[in-house]
């Protein structure tokens, strides 16, 4: 069977307060060269294989490349260096509130973002009902997207994105909004998720919640991989790093 996620490699190439633009010059400079004053890279030669099925855990401080990696999982960003190859669909847990279109309402954007990420008419209609009552909108559904408050918008995209069929999971951050109740509700879809098969690529600053769904760990640190393994080890690793 194949990898879920194969990296190899990977290097990307920032420029303080935004990307850094490859000049016609650095196309013969080789991938060796020196980076220019003002860059520096958030990911250098990170490479890592996940196996179908695996609940991984991406364990950093902030700006140590780990919302970098997921979108180059993701395929929203593309590498300076190396390779991401992913097999398979991915449903993207992540930037939840992206795509969505504030003049349309929440009946309109759930038909929408849910077609653009490739779930049949049929599928919709027959899904529609559930996430709806899953994000709690029953009430607001003909309201505009723009006319929610942030914790209404959040809850719409994730239940969403929860129901694509996609085997991989790229989760970042997501369960650090909405209230008790809701994070509750989100466990419970991701274990579901979990126990179905897929694979979960997760990226949360709580301790709690990577031991809970995680059972291997990449800890980065400055852009590169240093550690890969157990996710107990993995935390233990970083909490002795940044105790």
């Amino acid at each position: 069977m194949n990898a879920a996620i194969e990296v190899r490699g990977l290097g990307v190439l920032f420029r303080r307060n935004r990307r850094g633009t490859r000049t016609f010059k650095d196309l013969f400079a080789g991938v060796s060269r020196r980076s220019r004053p003002g860059e520096f890279w958030a990911l250098r030669d990170v490479s890592f294989t996940v196996e179908p099925g695996e609940s991984i855990g991406v364990v950093g401080r902030n700006g140590q490349g780990k919302s970098t990696l997921l979108r180059l999982v993701a395929g929203v960003l593309l590498p300076d260096e190396g390779e991401v190859q992913v097999n398979g669909g991915v449903a993207p847990l992540i930037e939840l509130t992206g795509g969505f279109v504030g003049d349309l309402t929440v009946r309109e954007n759930v038909r929408l973002t849910a077609g653009l990420h490739g779930m049949s008419k049929a599928e919709v209609t027959s899904r529609y009902d559930e996430m709806i009552e899953f994000a709690e909108l029953q009430d607001f559904q003909d309201t505009p997207y723009k006319h929610l408050s942030n914790g209404m918008k959040v809850r719409l995209a994730f239940s969403v994105v929860s129901q694509l069929d996609e085997p991989i999971m790229l989760v970042d951050e997501v369960l650090a909004v909405g209230d008790k109740a809701f994070r509750e509700k989100c466990y419970k879809r991701i274990d579901e998720l979990l126990a179905d098969g897929r694979t979960l690529f997760f990226v949360s600053h709580s301790e709690r919640d990577l031991r809970r769904f995680c059972k291997r760990g990449l800890y980065l640190n400055k852009g590169e991989l240093v550690l890969d393994g157990p996710i107990g080890d993995v935390l233990d690793r970083y909490n002795a790093d940044h105790g």
